[in-house]
């Protein structure tokens, strides 16, 4: 049997310097100059209205009913926030468990903490330019040119495309520009940490904008090897975003995007983050070298990296009809093929050579919007949604000469030398009609509804070839190899689910500057399958598993005060989850191992309260708090896997994990954050930001197992730089630490067969410095 993997990029991307001087010379601007912003500008003295479409329609943040946080392009970029795992450092409620793309998770309110697989939806969906991502590897490149991000906390199937449970994160792109704009940036830092972006953007003719903009990033890692000179979680990422905007009048616009990504690196690096005395035993035997739990560091001996490429394309047209309505239509294409190396045994011995799980994705999907006339007594948004998603996994495993006494303790042959490979499909097929409308009984009290349909088919087909190489075997023997690894083919086999959502809320704007709100709202997330071979004897019923329903409550306000200078905002929720999809583990006859199967584990519940303040004490500072408390707890999850200091005979036991909490949930979560600005002179602009996010410890794998606790951390990010005229343009250099403290944290924990718990290793104290030239 042979797997043949293209390690490299299927072309070479280097969009730095040559490609940036070219683009800035290169673009002919139909007419005018180039508009720079002089530093001689005044700071603030009240804060900005921030405007989101949150509800489908430009409105203020402050006015919308709804639990929900902003980050502005400029901050991303002050503080430094290109990646999907720094998001939860200032995001109240967030937790990212990030390892590499196709194992990243993002959980909001505790609630989407699921283990990774093809077959399932997350509960947090992730848009970008209104186009929903499949995977939330699908993001988990640098973000580039962002013009704002948005979280959006409970149920909002009844005006997003496709349904979620748990919550958005709306991510929306700097768009083409009439005005000539052009910028070219350099980072760089430890650990041989350099970036390059560029963007350029302006008229093509008098009705057509355009806009590029480009990036490449590199780094050596921060994970150092044992065993070697090795050092992981590090490499190459490097993309390019093109846009069109075609304006021919006020009353419709098109815009087109085509964006391009890829990775070559070494993340998804497991390090030991505890171990039970079976995998001390199972590592002295084939003579392992010893790694300290928590230490951060890799012994391996095999190859370890990852490839992703990634891409794809919209186009958003919109239409102002008469008598006020608009009309919104987008239409999407994305693809995203992810391609791993890992070596699986954690050690320096040849127990497990490489294995992992080659992933393709394509998604097609149209959605279209009608929204009413606002100003009058009733206004609504109704849609229709259009999703098909094509995915294919192959899952590989290389067996070296240790494998047995690794994995069993036993030397008995049946996984010596031998390779497997199982392939994996499923097609989702969704549609979707959705509604959301707002009764304005008063010119105070407003009364908001919202409905959604969803119908969801599946279909699905796993098929593991038979074992290649390994010894022969005694008929007894062999009867456990094949009931381990042996082949099969389920066939086509699939479900299909009806999904309602809702939404009630009532609203009351006591005073222009105080809105109060209460609302109840019900989603659900459809049915899943699991791409995995089924227990033995179990058949294909064992890898699907039914729905998983939300019903969320909220309770909050939102203010602004002191003439603009302080927003306050919190609210209260409570969350019951019915059918919580999760992947437990089990051990049938013939089996050696255990494996993985998913259930709809039991019930769930999320209660808590979160808090939003933005606050300008003096001109030129601005400070942002945000944090949340939740208490994230098991109503009922009776046939749970036990952890590994207790399965120390039984591995198929089961254990009662009612009342505990939840996988990944942090119970506190906070962020701070400020930045200072003020002039000297007419030509200098200095500023200082800094940041300050903690989260409490979480149980780090779904069995609750106190070797895979995630320990509580702070992290402390600091920066400084100035601002000044120069020629035609503005530079902005900067000076930039992150994790100031070197705290070590994991992002993530896994567990594995033989009582092992790995982690994913955040970054380490990181400097550097960055110059930017707008002109």
């Amino acid at each position: 049997m042979k797997r043949q993997f293209n390690h490299r990029p299927h072309f070479a991307l280097r969009p730095p310097a040559a490609l940036l001087l070219l683009m800035c010379q290169s673009f002919a601007w139909a007419e005018g100059e180039p508009v720079t912003t002089s530093v001689q500008a005044e700071p603030d003295t009240h804060l900005e209205k921030v405007t989101v479409s949150a509800r489908r329609r430009e409105e203020d943040a402050q006015s919308i009913p709804t639990p929900m946080t902003t980050l502005g392009g400029q901050q991303l970029e002050e503080q430094r926030i290109y990646r999907l795992q720094d998001l939860q450092q200032y995001l109240p409620s967030v937790n990212v468990a990030y390892s590499q793309p196709r194992v990243s998770n993002v959980a909001v309110r505790g609630i989407g903490n699921n283990q990774v697989g093809e077959g399932m939806e997350g509960s947090t969906g992730i848009y970008i330019d209104n186009v929903y991502m499949a995977r939330s590897g699908m993001v988990a490149f640098d973000l580039l040119d962002i013009e704002q991000a948005e979280l959006l906390r409970g149920p909002q199937g009844t005006l997003f495309g496709k349904n979620t449970t748990a919550g958005v994160i709306n991510i929306s792109t700097r768009k083409p520009t009439f005005t000539p704009e052009r910028s070219v940036e350099l980072s760089g830092g430890e650990f041989g940490y350099v970036q390059s972006k560029g963007t350029v953007s302006g008229p093509l003719s008098d009705n057509l904008a355009g806009r590029l903009s480009v990036y490449r990033t590199r780094d050596d890692g921060y994970v150092d090897n044992l065993h070697d000179s090795r050092r992981f979680n590090g490499g190459e990422r490097e993309g390019t975003r093109g846009q069109l905007l075609f304006e021919p009048n006020e009353d419709f616009s098109l815009r087109w995007i085509a964006d391009y990504n890829q990775e070559d690196s070494t993340n998804g690096i497991i390090t030991l983050l505890g171990a039970a005395d079976r995998y001390r035993e199972r590592t002295r035997l084939i003579g392992a070298t010893s790694v300290e739990a928590g230490s951060g560091k890799a012994n391996i001996d095999s190859a370890q990296g990852i490839n992703v490429f990634q891409g794809g394309t919209s186009l958003e047209a919109n239409w102002k009809l008469a008598g006020g309505y608009n009309l919104t239509s987008v239409s999407a294409y994305r693809y995203w093929h992810f391609l791993p190396h890992n070596d699986s045994d954690l050690s320096d011995q040849p127990a497990i050579l490489d294995g992992g799980t080659e992933v393709t994705t394509r998604q097609y999907s149209q959605e279209l919007r009608l929204a009413s006339p606002v100003g009058e007594r009733f206004d609504y948004v109704l849609g229709a949604y259009l999703y098909r998603q094509n995915t294919g996994n192959k899952n590989f495993t290389d067996y070296g000469p240790l494998a047995d006494l690794y994995l069993t303790g036993v030397d008995r042959g049946i996984y010596n030398n031998v390779s497997t490979q199982m392939n994996g499909k499923v097609n989702t097929d969704s549609y979707a009609l959705f509604a959301q409308g707002n009764w304005h009984l008063t010119d105070r009290l407003t009364f908001t509804a919202g409905a959604r349909a969803t119908y969801e088919e599946k279909s699905a087909r796993v098929h593991r070839f038979a074992p290649a190489g390994g010894a022969s075997l005694t008929s007894g023997l062999q009867a456990a190899r094949d009931a381990q690894m042996g082949a099969f083919d389920t066939g086509e086999f699939g479900l299909h689910s009806v999904s309602p959502s809702g939404l009630l809320s009532l609203s009351y704007e006591f005073d222009e500057d105080l809105l109060g709100y209460a609302s109840l709202a019900h989603g659900e997330k459809s049915g899943a399958i699991n791409l995995a071979s089924p227990a033995a004897g179990l058949g294909a019923e064992s890898l699907m598993i039914g729905p998983e329903r939300l019903n969320d409550a909220e309770l909050g306000f939102k203010s602004t005060l002191f003439d603009r200078r302080l927003q306050l905002n919190a609210n209260l929720f409570w969350i019951g989850v019915h059918g919580y999809q999760a992947t437990t583990r089990t051990l049938t006859a013939g089996s050696t191992l255990p494996v993985n199967v998913m259930a709809n584990a039991g019930k769930v519940r999320s209660r808590g309260a979160e808090l939003d303040i933005s606050w300008l004490p003096i001109a030129g500072l601005t400070l942002n708090l945000n944090g949340s408390y939740n208490d994230v707890r098991y109503l009922s999850f009776k046939n749970a896997p036990c952890p590994a200091e207790v399965t120390t005979v039984n591995a198929s036991a089961t254990c009662d994990l009612t009342g505990q909490p939840v996988v990944g949930a942090s119970r506190w979560i906070g962020n701070l954050n400020g930045r200072y600005q003020w002039n000297i002179g007419d030509r200098l602009q200095p500023y200082l930001t800094a940041s300050y996010s903690y989260r409490s410890e979480a149980t780090g794998t779904l069995d609750n197992s106190q070797l895979s606790r995630i320990d509580g951390y702070g992290l402390v990010n600091l920066s400084g730089g100035i601002r000044f005229d120069a020629g035609d343009g503005q530079v902005d250099a900067s000076l930039w630490v992150r994790n100031l403290t070197d705290k070590t944290y994991f992002l993530t924990a896994s567990a594995v067969t033989n009582g092992a718990y790995t982690g994913s290793i955040g970054t380490p104290r990181m400097a550097g410095m960055t110059v930017r030239y707008d002109f």
